[in-house]
């Protein structure tokens, strides 16, 4: 789909989300500058080589990231400990974007999980 679709998201979108989410977009674009951006399930979602990879969302109180894998917040428990994290999101305030080192580690992570599925060796840094 056409990134269009996520900027109409996000133009439906209130302030301060709206700007701690474009935040996001732009840090997970800096790391997947290929990925594919589409809605799933109603959830801005970027994927490569057709895989989810990253998504997020915005909700009244909080925003969430999605890892699209509920190993990777267990893989990286010491670092979201301070954040609320269910199996498979980690929220974070509507006013904070997430530190630019912490999704770099959650889409690293995602990126690991895939390439050990594929027995690819994954992207290189």
């Amino acid at each position: 789909m056409p990134r269009n679709d996520i900027d109409a998201y996000l133009a439906n979108v209130p302030e301060p989300q709206r700007s701690t989410l474009e935040a996001l977009r732009k840090t997970i674009h800096s790391v997947l500058p290929r990925a594919e951006e589409c809605i799933t399930y109603n959830v801005p979602t970027f994927k490569v080589d057709g895989r989810s990879i990253a998504g997020f969302a915005s909700y009244k109180n909080h925003c969430s990231y999605f890892p699209m894998s509920g190993a990777t917040l267990t893989t990286l428990k010491d670092d979201v400990e301070k954040y609320v994290t269910t199996k498979g999101a980690l929220r974070f305030p509507i006013d904070k974007p997430l530190p630019t080192t912490l999704v770099k580690k959650l889409i690293k992570a995602r990126l690991q999980e895939e390439a050990s599925k594929s027995g690819s060796a994954g992207p290189s840094d």
